[in-house]
This record gives structure tokens, C-alpha cells and sequence, in this order.
């Protein structure tokens, strides 16, 4: 045979056939076993022809006598319903039209007054929400007040028990400076002396980046801080072959603050700018100068 022409194929067909031959002897004798059905349970009914009844004896044919009686008694109620019907008078169907309308009109107004009072508690609930979140937004800033007023606190006693308590001690030096009317000495601790600027949380402010070519700034004035703002602000500048500053843009692209306070005072800044002369420079060299201004320096 073709399909038993390998010692292969033979012995597979072998070990299939002996396989088979097990299972069927195994399920010959120890497979599904055949079970009888369950005996019926349940509860039996007296056989009766009425929903009543009374005596000992179990009459095997329906009684004629019961079946009479209620078939007269339903007669008799289809009777009385006859005459209560045409009996009625005409002021009942009136009055009931009456209490229709009328119970019509009071469940419109319940519906009504229903709405109205869902809308009502709607609004309620929604200016609730409204305050609850106004004082949350109130308390945060509170919180927020305090927690600036705590650090600022803090860094005040820091930076006083550093310097030996300057801040509550009495000094030795008189006068004051200031653009205020009242006396004192207005600025920074932690600022420059010879600064013109109050504003800040000290050190210079208009830290400048300098480029013209390959010439080299002699001078760097500084810009005057005076007002409460911070950014970067790019002033191009044209420098004649002496090294002075014959032209200054302040606020040329790449600025971050265009602020007139701080443009005035860095174009001011970048006038007072000297730089290396050189006889073979253009005689409008352009360059630029950068100004970073800064509250937390």
C-alpha cells in the first residue's frame, strides 16, 4: 500500500491503532453509565368543581345546584350595575367634570410651584459654589501673602544676624539718601553703594554682554535700575574709529522687556559705553550691547 510504504508511516499506524482499541475497551466499561429518571414530587389536589364547598362525602360529578347559584348571583350584580347606571343624574357627570378641572388646576400649579422652587435651590447651590470658591481664592492669597512675608522675615534676620545686627542697631553714620521725602537711607542692604537704582532684591542690576568685532570695551557704566521690572534688553550701538558711541537703538530684537524704564536707562548706559579705538575700524562700526536686568540678583 502506498500509504504504508515507509517503516515510518507502519509504525504510527500501529501505535494509532492499539491507542483506539484502548479507548474504546475503556469506555466500554467504564464510561457514561446509563440513570433512571427521578421519581415525581410534588403535592396532590382535591378534585372539586367551586372555589367552596363543605360536607364529607366527594361528589364524582360537578353539583348543578352550586353552578346555579353562582351563575344567578352573577345575574344579579349585572342587574344592579344596569340600574345604578341609568339611575345616575346628570349633576354627578357635572360634578365630576368640576373636580377633573379643578384637580387639572391644582397639579398645574403644584408642577409650577415645584419648578420654581427646584430653580430656586439650583441658584442657591450654584451662588454657594461661587462663594465657597471666592474664599478659597482669598485664602490662597492670604496664604500666599504671609508665606512671602515669612521668607522675606526670615531673610531679614538672616542676612542681620550675618552682618552683626545692622539692621536694629543704631550706626554711627548720619544723613540719609533718597528720592522720598522722608528721612532715611533708601535702597538695599545687600545692594552697591554707588548705585542709583531701588529697586531689586540687591546686588547690580543691567549686567551688560558686550560685542563689537575684535574691539574690547574700556568703560562699562551700568544702567540706572529704576523701576520694578526685569528682562533682557539688546541695545545696537554704532562706534566710530575714537571708540566713542555716536549712536545707540535700545530694545532691537532679542530683547525680552521693552519696558521705557529700562530702555531709557540701558541707551544711556550704551552712550557712556568707550571702546578700543582702531584707525582701520569703519567709521560706523555696529555692535550690540546686552543688559540682563534682574530683581533676584
Amino acid at each position: 500500500m502506498s500509504l504504508l510504504d515507509t517503516k515510518y508511516k507502519r509504525k504510527s499506524a500501529a501505535i494509532t491503532t492499539v491507542i483506539m482499541s484502548l479507548l474504546l475497551v475503556a469506555l466500554f466499561f467504564v464510561g457514561m453509565k446509563y440513570l433512571d429518571p427521578p421519581e415525581e414530587y410534588g403535592i396532590a389536589v382535591n378534585f372539586g368543581t367551586s372555589n367552596v364547598g363543605s360536607g364529607n362525602i366527594q361528589p364524582k360529578k360537578p353539583i348543578k345546584s352550586v353552578v346555579n347559584e353562582q351563575q344567578e348571583v352573577e345575574k344579579n350584580q349585572e342587574e344592579v350595575k344596569e340600574v345604578q347606571k341609568v339611575s345616575e343624574p346628570e349633576t354627578s357627570k357635572q360634578t365630576t367634570d368640576i373636580s377633573e378641572e379643578v384637580a387639572t388646576q391644582n397639579n398645574e400649579e403644584a408642577i409650577a410651584i415645584k419648578k420654581a422652587q427646584e430653580q430656586k435651590r439650583k441658584a442657591e447651590e450654584e451662588a454657594k459654589k461661587a462663594q465657597l470658591e471666592k474664599e478659597r481664592i482669598e485664602r490662597e492669597k492670604q496664604a500666599a501673602i504671609a508665606k512671602q512675608k515669612a521668607e522675606e522675615e526670615a531673610k531679614r534676620k538672616k542676612l542681620d544676624a550675618l552682618i552683626g545686627g545692622i539692621n536694629n542697631s543704631e550706626g554711627t553714620a548720619t544723613g540719609g539718601e533718597g528720592n522720598d521725602n522722608q528721612a532715611g537711607d533708601k535702597g538695599k542692604i545687600t545692594g552697591d553703594p554707588n548705585a542709583s537704582g531701588y529697586y531689586g532684591n540687591g546686588g547690580g542690576g543691567g549686567n551688560g554682554d558686550y560685542q563689537l568685532g575684535n574691539r574690547k570695551p574700556l568703560s562699562r557704566p551700568k544702567p540706572n535700575y529704576i523701576c520694578n521690572e526685569e528682562g533682557l534688553v539688546v541695545v545696537r550701538i554704532e562706534v566710530d574709529t575714537n571708540g566713542r558711541v555716536i549712536k545707540a537703538t535700545a530694545g532691537v530684537k532679542g530683547s525680552t522687556n521693552t519696558a521705557a524704564c529700562l530702555l531709557t536707562q540701558a541707551k544711556e548706559a550704551a552712550l557712556k559705553t568707550r571702546w578700543q579705538p582702531d584707525a582701520n575700524a569703519p567709521s560706523k562700526q555696529i555692535g550690540t550691547i546686552k543688559y540682563r536686568f534682574s530683581l533676584s540678583q
